[in-house]
């Protein structure tokens, strides 16, 4: 439930004026098409970033703490994977956060001796500040560039400032926030970024028994329900929109034969919905809007499309369930 280059958490560079503004045409788009829609990019706001953070340390949702049991106990076979003869190399972090996964990979190859620079890519100019300052100080002797801006710009970007290999990581299962048949294209575009050689470490969630993946899109404190719903208090907020939270239901579905986890929010009557009084838009009584995918994938589906992109698929590590799994690709 995070972000890909176009789901990713961060701040949105939306104009000032509602009427041109990029939420705001997103929005409106999203609304007026057939089905309804509306972008998981604009989940986080402040108070859904708050939201999201209490999603993660709530009992139902897995896939956090899964992926940070496979860094803290699987860190040094990562980065002996990663590390490979020994030569130098630049450690990109594609939606880097807080970094506080890859942080355990960061600290154990400082104390190796690797000879590598971490160079984390996010569209939150925010998040990119906070690690150029805080990393070098809570790791000392880490080389870091920070790069604000959007994924395969801040790629080409990172091949300009260095020529060494690249060793990319996209965590969280962010590509789990497409379809299939755009993480493969996404797949194939970060291959088209790399050369023969450079290395992907990839996060991704695994199908499972499907009562175990609902619940973590449907816990029962209602925080998913809430955080979906913080997405029309939010256009309410900012784009003086008039929604009745209370008249959208929350309702997650997941498909145990595609692996495909959806979220949407029903309307429960008609009614109508005025944005920033320019735009009117109609709900039919059960009408849905499409929120957000969670894709699932088999290890095989997960290696075929390694394939697809030439990669070659050399290694996966698990969490003690098998839940998820960080995939390392090597670029052919």
């Amino acid at each position: 439930m995070k972000n890909t280059e176009i789901f990713t958490k961060g701040e949105v560079n939306e104009l000032s004026s509602c009427r041109t503004g990029k939420f705001y045409y997103d929005v409106v788009c999203g609304l007026n098409a057939k089905p309804k829609y509306l972008s998981s990019m604009y989940f986080y706001d402040a108070n859904g970033d708050k939201l999201f953070q209490d999603l993660m340390n709530c009992d139902e949702y897995y896939p956090t703490n899964c992926e940070l049991e496979i860094f803290a106990e699987k860190t040094a076979e990562i980065c002996k994977a990663i590390m490979g003869d020994g030569d130098a190399f630049d450690l990109i972090e594609l939606g880097a956060g807080d970094a506080t996964k890859s942080t355990y990979l960061l600290q154990y190859l400082l104390t190796q001796g690797a000879n590598f620079s971490y160079l984390p890519i996010d569209i939150s100019s925010n998040v990119i500040s906070y690690l150029n300052i805080t990393l070098p100080v809570t790791l000392p002797g880490l080389q870091i560039t920070g790069l604000n801006g959007e994924y395969f710009d801040m790629l080409k970007k990172a091949a300009s400032i260095s020529k060494k290999r690249k060793v990319v990581m996209f965590l969280g299962s962010n590509i789990g926030n497409m379809p299939v048949d755009v993480a493969e294209q996404f797949s194939m575009d970060l291959r088209n970024h790399l050369s023969p050689g450079d290395m992907v470490l990839i996060g991704v969630d695994l199908k499972k028994n499907p009562q175990t993946v609902l619940a973590a899109y449907n816990d029962k404190e209602g925080i998913t329900k809430r955080f979906n719903l913080n997405l029309l208090e939010r256009m309410n907020r900012e784009l003086n929109a008039d929604f009745d939270v209370t008249e959208f239901e929350h309702y997650p579905t997941y498909d145990p034969e595609t692996g495909a986890c959806k979220s949407y929010l029903i309307s429960l009557k008609d009614q109508d919905v005025n944005i920033n009084g320019m735009e009117t838009i109609h709900f039919e009584k059960d009408e849905y809007i499409f929120m957000e995918i969670s894709q699932k994938f088999t290890i095989q589906q997960i290696d075929q499309m390694a394939a697809k992109a030439a990669f070659k698929p050399v290694e996966h590590f698990f969490d003690n369930k098998h839940w998820f799994t960080d995939a390392i690709w090597v670029a052919e």
